[in-house]
């Protein structure tokens, strides 16, 4: 065990931290607690900025409060549901917050040209490199340039079903996309619904939930090296790997016998919100499988069984999940995402919140309040919230495990988060595959 490690067990904070709060002691013995002090931060204020809102954001802050009173800064967090659409206006035009929580590569690529972002202090990029792995630290590099480490983390790629159902059906978890489409059809002959629920709908942009069962195919499918071509832009959308990905998807969400249980038919997906499928079908037994990242758990909160009670989430509980499987049994390659914490102030305040938030203590003080994995190694995945998350973070930890970001988010917003997404509804809608993939590659055009 480390000493950083040795530390946390007794509830300090990392040496550099310390060594921030005694700089704010020292300016206030010899400056009276002026917070304008040379080499005092006690009194400063450090404002951060991010799409995170909701229960999120108030556990976001709480996050904080261990650090605040050991440093004597205060951090006030801000979250903004139409964060991705005026951030890089806000930059631009000299109202950039001290730091930004970014959920994009992408948006984070267009942070950086317009020159305003500061490269990481390089207490954080040594934080970075030891507790993340390198695929990490490359989504906070441009050019070469380390800017920002990851925060949190999500895993994607999950199919949430009941384990209680699948014990009266006599079904097991399966370990191939065949026996995938095999189980769905078990799952239709002994119920007589169509088993699959999904919603592509959300408040910011419909179509993303799609996405990523797109990506999830294409890694399982062609594998990382596709995967990673395909993300960069040199392997197009019309592609036959890529194609092939949206065929199995399409096996699933374009066939009326599998969906939309408990909302409508195929084209009710578009017009179904993206966290209804896990709140209000899985939970309640109107739906048995559906698709969405770790992230979704947090909904369980708020959700009910049938019996109007809220979900245990366990391997024999109300609600659990498996990782889409792909053409082989056996192989973890996988994909997620995360959120890049970027500085637009290099002030002594703000360099210690960006330590702060590059450690351990910060990835274990967010996870423990639950809802919330994190890929930092150093951090404790048994603090997770659930059995489940506590697996989600082992996996994104685990050194073997083949990660891949989010390609999606990789690619330039006019693709990414455009394209892409408005190609998944118009897919759903009924396009035919080949001018989907057109469509969608034309946003490189744009």
């Amino acid at each position: 065990m480390t000493a950083l490690r040795s530390r946390r067990r007794h509830g300090y904070i990392a040496l550099g931290l310390t060594a921030v709060a005694a700089l704010a002691l020292a300016g206030c013995a010899e400056g009276g607690g002026d917070s304008g002090d040379s080499g005092s931060v006690e009194g400063e204020t450090v404002e951060i900025a991010g799409g995170i809102t909701g229960s999120e954001a108030e556990n976001l802050q709480k996050t904080f409060e261990q650090f605040e009173k050991d440093t004597g800064i205060t951090v006030n967090y801000t979250g903004d549901k139409g964060f991705e659409g005026n951030i890089v206006t806000k930059v631009a035009g000299g109202s950039a917050p001290d730091i930004a929580i970014v959920p994009q590569p992408g948006l984070f690529r267009s942070l950086v040209d317009t020159g305003e972002v500061k490269k990481a202090p390089a207490d954080v990029e040594a934080n970075v490199d030891q507790y993340w792995s390198e695929t990490w630290k490359k989504i906070g590099t441009v050019d070469d340039t380390f800017y920002a480490a990851p925060m949190l983390a999500n895993l994607k790629g999950y199919v949430y079903y009941s384990p209680k159902s699948f014990a009266e059906w006599g079904v097991e978890i399966p370990t191939t996309w065949d026996e995938l489409i095999t189980l769905t059809d078990t799952i239709r002959e002994k119920t007589g619904t169509t088993p699959w629920c999904a919603g592509f709908s959300s408040e910011a942009a419909s179509g993303w939930p799609g996405t990523d069962w797109v990506e999830d195919l294409v890694l399982r499918q062609a594998g990382p090296d596709v995967y990673d071509s395909w993300a960069d832009g040199d392997t197009p959308f019309t592609d036959p790997d890529i194609e092939a990905a949206f065929d199995s998807v399409g096996e699933i969400l374009l066939n009326p016998d599998y969906v939309n249980a408990g909302f409508g038919d195929v084209k009710s997906i578009n017009s179904t919100a993206f966290g209804d499928p896990i709140a209000a079908a899985v939970a309640n037994g109107t739906c048995a499988l559906t698709h969405q990242a770790s992230f979704l758990t947090a909904n369980f909160l708020t959700a009910q069984t049938a019996d109007g009670q809220t979900p245990t989430v366990a391997p024999d509980g109300d609600v659990y999940a498996f990782i889409l499987p792909g053409p082989e049994a056996g192989e973890l390659a996988v994909e997620g995402g995360g959120e890049l914490v970027t500085a637009f102030s290099d002030d002594a305040a703000t360099q210690a919140v960006l330590e702060f938030m590059s450690t351990p203590e910060f990835a274990d003080a967010r996870v423990k309040l639950g809802g919330a994995i994190s890929a930092n190694t150093g951090a404790d995945p048994t603090l997770a919230s659930s059995e489940f998350l506590t697996e989600a973070m082992k996996i994104v930890q685990d050194p073997n495990t083949v990660f891949r970001f989010d390609a999606s988010d990789l690619m330039p917003a006019t693709v990414g988060s455009g394209s892409f997404w408005r190609g998944m509804v118009d897919w759903i809608d009924g396009k035919p595959t080949p001018q989907v993939l057109e469509d969608i590659q034309a946003g490189y055009q744009d």
